[in-house]
């Protein structure tokens, strides 16, 4: 598509972490030469784009801006089989690839970063190695074990509530899957 491709598309992601890590964001930005002026302007093309009845749909709206996809696959999901694409990393965040999960109707039902295979998930001992942008859902979910998974407001929010070492509850505060924010939600038990 003209003039909106992987450099874009990753500004398109920018918007939405800029409510949680707006410093991080400002330096990702520098990276791609972009301001914050082209950021907002890129993202209204994009919700343009999105709300169009003339542009594709489903994986081929992604294909538009990212070109072919690195791999698709058919997942599982309970009794419905979903068909998985994915786009190598993007420059702002090496390691991890765009995916999207589509319903048997071609609809995209989720959309975010993941983990690319063979790269190591970073070491995540305690609630305290949960810095921003250092992991993703998948992450967690491997470091943590039990975690209560939430949809967010928005499509490109997630949360995460999981228990630390000591009892404490914490929630994990996602954009497009990427870690923004842990806070925590209730102490644990004090013994003495």
């Amino acid at each position: 598509m003209k003039g909106f491709a992987r450099r874009e598309f990753q500004l398109v992601l920018l918007r939405r972490m800029a409510d949680y890590q707006p410093g991080l964001v400002e330096d990702a930005m520098r990276s791609l030469d972009a301001s914050r002026t082209e950021m907002r302007s890129v993202n209204a093309r994009w919700q343009r784009i999105v709300r169009s009845r003339t542009f594709p749909r489903g994986r081929r709206r992604y294909e538009a801006v990212l070109g072919p996809p690195a791999a698709v696959e058919e997942r599982p999901i309970g009794d419905v089989a979903c068909e998985v694409a994915w786009w190598p990393p993007l420059s702002l965040w090496p390691g991890l690839r765009f995916e999207i999960m589509m319903g048997p109707d071609g609809a995209v039902m989720h959309e975010w970063l993941v983990r690319d295979d063979g790269v190591p998930v970073p070491r995540l001992k305690s609630v305290h190695d949960l810095v921003p942008w250092s992991c993703v859902v998948g992450d967690v979910d491997e470091r943590f074990g039990a975690v209560a998974h939430q949809d967010g407001e928005v499509p490109s929010r997630w949360h995460a509530t999981l228990t630390g070492p000591d009892g404490a509850t914490y929630a994990a505060h996602f954009v497009w899957g990427l870690l923004q924010t842990v806070v925590s939600v209730r102490a644990g038990p004090t013994f003495g």
